[in-house]
């Protein structure tokens, strides 16, 4: 139901270029008990003050010298904030009805005025453009609380990310500041390579779950200080396979690509990677993007095997290979990528780093 004090307080705008008209239609209203009744002989004027303010009812003559009622009508389809125009027409030729309403018109007011049809119409027009009105103010607090719901919902995804990275943690205390770099070398190669916005804001958060499949590996194989013997790489390798399967089964587009990283983030390009040996675009993009980061900051980190190496050392063995790390093993679009944008990923470890650092 339409509260009455609303709708006595509608703002309602007559235009008319007959001074008379506008007194009697005034009047009537007033009587009813209407309270913001406004008026305007100048047809030209009407837009500019619909736009200003919107009224909820335009009593609108169809037939005034220099812009008729059509006219107007045809400038306020192009203004009217909700697309309802609340528009009741006044004339005196029926004729003219059907093709006002066509025009947009709500309904029609015959001259000369009857009191109790204009009250009536009034009343009816008024009534269905306040329930417009408030349907559209229910759709957007609907609209509002389906962005908070959204939001929560990417709340508790990134909640459940963080919690198996810090998981992570506890099995490798290097893995902390290793997994904010990924983070970031991540989004700035795939904003390289032109990604969306949705992919660039998933990898983000997908890419440090990488080595999740690490928190099954035996400490004594993942802490070794040396190099591993045959079966205990064999297990090493076995990570990808196991974060692939921690990560699998959950519905977040997270954790999907999570899981996707995790699985193929050590295949190579030319087919030589591993678990599966996958070659080319058969390895998902996102893992392409993620080999070539997990590379560049394995070289610039301190190894069993390895110091750590300078960027200019680093980006040379990755553009040029060092017989371990080769060129081909990347995807040249993202070798390309990683060429053009490397003094970002320079930038991204300097300001994120925790591992002894070769100037």
């Amino acid at each position: 139901m339409i509260d009455q004090v609303q709708l006595r307080a509608a703002r309602i705008l007559i235009v008319d270029d007959i001074e008379v008209n506008i007194r009697l239609l005034s009047q009537m209203l007033a009587n009813e008990g209407y309270t913001a009744v406004s008026s305007t002989m100048d047809p030209f004027a009407v837009c500019s003050l619909h736009r200003k303010q919107p009224f909820d009812l335009i009593l609108l003559d169809l037939h005034m010298p220099g812009m008729n009622g059509f006219e107007v009508m045809a400038g306020l389809q192009e203004i009217e904030p909700t697309g309802y125009l609340p528009v009741l027409v006044v004339t005196a030729q029926p004729d003219q009805k059907l093709r006002a309403l066509k025009a947009g018109a709500k309904d029609f007011v015959s001259k000369p005025f009857e009191m109790a049809e204009v009250l009536a119409r009034v009343r009816n027009v008024l009534e269905v453009r306040l329930l417009y009105q408030r349907l559209g103010a229910h759709n957007v607090e609907l609209q509002a609380r389906v962005v908070e719901r959204t939001s929560e919902l990417h709340d508790s995804y990134l909640e459940a990310i963080f919690t198996m990275m810090r998981a992570a943690e506890h099995k490798d205390e290097d893995t902390g500041a290793h997994v904010q770099r990924i983070s970031y070398y991540s989004r700035a190669l795939a904003e390289k390579l032109g990604m969306d916005d949705v992919f660039i804001d998933q990898i983000f958060f997908a890419s440090p779950m990488h080595d999740i499949g690490k928190i099954g590996i035996p400490d004594s194989i993942l802490l070794k200080p040396g190099s591993f013997t045959g079966p205990e790489w064999a297990v090493m390798q076995g990570h990808a396979s196991k974060g692939a399967v921690i990560l699998g089964k959950g519905k977040s587009p997270y954790l999907q690509m999570g899981a996707e990283i995790a699985l193929n983030h050590h295949e190579r390009f030319d087919g030589g990677g591993y678990p599966s040996g996958k070659v080319g675009t058969g390895i998902p993009l996102s893992a392409r993007i993620m080999n070539i980061c997990d590379i560049y900051d394995a070289l610039r980190s301190k190894r069993p095997y390895k110091p750590p190496y300078d960027h200019d050392k680093s980006v040379d063995i990755i553009t040029h290979g060092d017989g371990r790390t080769e060129p081909q093993h990347f995807d040249p679009s993202v070798l390309a990528a990683f060429g053009e944008i490397q003094g970002s990923f320079r930038s991204i470890f300097e300001a994120h780093a925790n591992d002894p650092v070769a100037s």
